[in-house]
């Protein structure tokens, strides 16, 4: 018996050691036994990095600068920033409840640097995105402020207030922003240059949206169904028939604004480039970030949410500060509050054509038209659908010939690729007579 016990111990024992010679070690393998089937891992101890890691390096940015130095030049990077001390006196004026026209004058200032911030937060962030995608964000974002200042309108029920205010951005931008412009670069230079196929292009769909206005507005002076309405105005209680064609020409012109996005950005990019730029392509460099991707995402959303209250403040404070003061609203709306809203771009258009680059210039002035008229307008009016509020294309036959007339002076001194400081006194003359005419209407 014990004989048996012994040859089975020895049994056991030879086989421990043929499975153990049989077994190939870690170091034995080839690199294909070893290599996991898919490329996230496999092997016990090999961990992908979470979700949370590839937050905090994203929010970190380590090849750009850090979160103080975007901060710091976002906030202290230009004089232009003392005007922010009136945010919050915009907040406090209206918390305690202080007279409207203190409320509409601190908000209508706090706004000024508020379209700086959302500017500059706008070209800080589109600058690592490559040239698509920062042209997308910039038509995009280019007129955060004329909208967030509509959809408060919009929703406080102030149609006269959203109608104006949008006519008074496209006339601000033609007119008075690219009339200083070509002022203050025509003497600094004889002549400026600018690309006339591009700037052709540009004047070529604002005269079709100005077209899409005239086409309302003569349906309601001029047709026995847009004259049915129930009361006087008929932007307060529009027709069928005149919203079915505002609410239908909007969406055509939202499709048209795309196609233009399409044609601007990677069809025929070169018909938007200064001709003396080619010259100057080898000595061109480029922008360095001054801020962080996620500090300028987030600034660009902390100004936008701040720039939505001082809107409403603004707007709730317009009727009364109007019958207080005795300043009619179309003024308000045409010429006040574009005014405040432009501020930024004015400066930098200026600056731009003081340096002899009028394609910016161009792109700023007419590119935010065409933004407004083609993208803003049926932007809102489609936003006016989803909540209810009877906001059409129809402008008065006044506004609409203001608009007809101010564009046709635009083609005409565009059409050539040249400006000087005389047609920059025309443009800014037709301005002040538009100021005068709505002071007194």
């Amino acid at each position: 018996m014990s004989s048996l016990m012994w040859l089975y111990m020895q049994f056991l024992t030879g086989c421990s050691k043929l499975t153990t010679s049989n077994t190939p070690t870690r170091s034995s393998m080839t690199s294909s036994e070893t290599s996991p089937l898919l490329k996230n891992g496999g092997y016990l101890g090999h961990r992908n990095p979470p979700l949370t890691r590839h937050v905090v390096t994203f929010m970190k940015d380590e090849d750009g600068p850090s979160w103080v130095e975007s901060f710091n030049f976002f906030i202290f990077g230009t004089w232009f920033n003392i005007l922010l001390v009136f945010i919050p006196l915009s907040f406090i004026s209206h918390i305690m409840d202080w007279d409207a026209g203190l409320i509409f004058l601190f908000s209508l200032m706090a706004i000024v640097p508020l379209a700086k911030l959302l500017g500059e937060a706008t070209d800080q962030l589109s600058i690592k995105l490559g040239e698509n995608m920062s042209g997308l964000l910039n038509a995009s974002f280019g007129n955060a402020v004329e909208i967030i200042v509509g959809v408060a309108a919009l929703l406080n029920g102030q149609l006269l207030i959203v109608q104006t205010s949008m006519l008074g951005s496209i006339l601000s931008n033609l007119l008075l922003v690219l009339g200083c412009s070509f002022l203050a670069g025509g003497l600094y230079h004889k002549e400026g240059f600018f690309n006339r196929a591009g700037a052709q292009a540009s004047a070529s769909l604002m005269a079709l949206s100005c077209i899409t206005l005239v086409i309302p507005a003569a349906y309601a002076s001029t047709t026995n169904a847009g004259m049915q309405n129930n009361c006087g105005d008929t932007s307060e209680c529009p027709t069928a028939g005149l919203l079915f064609i505002s609410r239908g020409t909007a969406i055509l012109l939202l499709g048209v604004y795309c196609a233009y996005l399409w044609f601007q950005l990677k069809s025929h990019p070169k018909l938007f480039i200064s001709p003396a730029s080619s010259t100057d392509e080898p000595n061109r460099e480029e922008t360095a970030p001054r801020m962080g991707t996620a500090a300028a995402g987030v600034a660009l959303l902390s100004v936008t949410v701040v720039t939505a209250f001082c809107a409403e403040y603004l707007v709730s404070s317009t009727e009364e500060t109007a019958v207080r003061y005795s300043i009619p609203k179309p003024f308000i709306g045409v010429i006040l509050l574009p005014i405040a809203g432009n501020a930024a771009d004015h400066v930098t258009a200026i600056w731009m054509a003081m340096k002899n680059k009028y394609e910016i210039t161009i792109t700023i002035c007419v590119g935010s038209s065409i933004q407004i008229a083609c993208f803003v307008v049926p932007l809102l009016v489609i936003v006016g659908w989803i909540v209810d509020q009877p906001l059409t294309l129809h402008f008065h036959n006044f506004e609409t010939i203001v608009l007809f007339v101010s564009v046709f002076l635009v083609n005409l001194l565009i059409m050539d690729g040249k400006s000087n400081y005389m047609g920059g006194l025309m443009f800014i003359t037709l301005y002040f007579v538009i100021a005068i005419a709505f002071w007194v209407t």
